[in-house]
């Protein structure tokens, strides 16, 4: 089937904006283009063959379980891609929260594997570019603080602390300073996510726009 949708993914730290940011280009996208966007996350637990590796290697990282773990994510990606994001590309855009770039920056800090080797190891299981990556960025402190003040998120004590987390951003600005390196990202924005959140949809609109990712716009009921 042709693509008549473009892949949009959502990248950045916890605490970014990525969710927000989802929220409001899903509800400029239907309201103006009378088009319901499809929204999917980094894992989806859509092989259940895979599934008790997902869980214990996201939450229990260990060089026992490393390439288990990168195995399954390779996995449920390429389900992912077969079960949703290709059959839905023809009739809604698709938005990704999170999809390469965090995995790349996870087994960085966790295991100190080069982004590269990761994403050479996802890359084939992926298959499918992105049409544009966003990538929201802030300094690590400003993501912890916002991170923080979510109610419904339980901060992880190995995870979520400056140190982690000012190495995962670094992780975010080696790979956004060679994406040459990482093709299936396809075109990479960087968006200043310190700007209040109206300021950060406009700009992500934008780079949807320039790039000609937007739908036709529905002909009015008046139009001849």
């Amino acid at each position: 089937m042709d693509r008549r949708f473009p892949l949009i993914v959502l990248e950045g730290g916890d605490g970014a904006g990525k969710t927000t940011l989802r929220k409001g280009l899903f509800r400029l996208i239907e309201g103006l283009y009378g088009v319901t966007p499809l929204s999917v996350l980094t894992t989806n637990y859509l092989d259940e063959d895979v599934a008790g590796d997902l869980v214990e290697g996201k939450y229990h990282p260990g060089e026992a379980n490393r390439e288990r773990y990168l195995a399954a994510l390779g996995a449920d990606k390429r389900a992912t891609v077969q079960r949703l994001i290709l059959p839905a590309l023809p009739w809604r855009p698709v938005i990704a929260d999170r999809w390469i770039i965090s995995e790349l920056a996870f087994f960085a800090v966790k295991h100190a594997m080069a982004p590269e080797r990761t994403y050479a190891a996802l890359a084939d299981a992926v298959g499918v570019g992105a049409d544009i990556t966003l990538l929201l960025e802030t300094t690590a402190r400003t993501a912890l603080d916002r991170a923080a003040s979510r109610a419904d998120d339980a901060a992880r004590q190995d995870w979520d602390t400056l140190p982690v987390q000012e190495r995962v951003h670094a992780v975010h600005r080696q790979i956004a300073d060679s994406p040459d390196d990482f093709a299936l990202l396809g075109p990479l924005v960087r968006i200043d996510a310190s700007a209040d959140r109206p300021t950060v949809l406009n700009a992500a609109w934008d780079a949807l726009r320039e790039r000609r990712l937007l739908p036709a716009l529905p002909p009015r009921e008046n139009d001849s």
